[in-house]
């Protein structure tokens, strides 16, 4: 298990290449590997968006995210995990976050990515500032149900 906050722009599809080389003790043990990549969007509730800078409590968070990985385990047959999460300044359309699992299984791999991501963004203590295209700054107040119609 590997988690990861940074400040840096990463392309999550060189990390995860790098991340399952360093799994040669795995090679022929998992047949499935979930990715969720999520993305800064340059709207939020019915306003354009510049910018987003994200704060975190140093030492809470990671832990948090460890927690949540680790109960992760507990529920789906996991081989391994990676989580990225940016912190600092945000542009769209810069990557957000990265959540992979490797199992040996799809319905593990689909079922954990997707806890891990829900969990993450309900529990993770994360603070979110934006900055609209008027120059106002807010601060986000709740997460979105993740879906386009919020009635889901």
């Amino acid at each position: 298990m590997q988690i990861k906050l940074c400040e840096q722009v990463f392309n999550p599809w060189q990390e995860i290449e790098q991340y399952q080389a360093s799994l040669t003790h795995l090679a022929g043990k998992y047949g499935a590997t979930g990715v969720f990549v999520g993305s800064m969007r340059d709207f939020n509730q019915g306003d354009d968006v510049t910018s987003m800078y994200l704060e975190h409590y140093p030492g809470m968070t990671e832990k948090q995210l460890q927690q949540i990985v680790e109960q992760a385990q507990l529920q789906w047959s996991l081989l391994d995990s990676l989580v990225i999460h940016r912190i600092g300044e945000v542009n769209p359309p810069d990557v957000l976050v990265l959540v992979a699992v490797w199992s040996a299984h799809r319905g593990d791999a689909f079922d954990a990515s997707r806890y891990i991501m829900e969990q993450l963004k309900s529990r993770a203590p994360f603070w979110k500032k934006e900055t609209l295209v008027s120059g106002q700054h807010r601060w986000v107040e709740k997460n979105t149900t993740g879906y386009q119609q919020e009635s889901r």
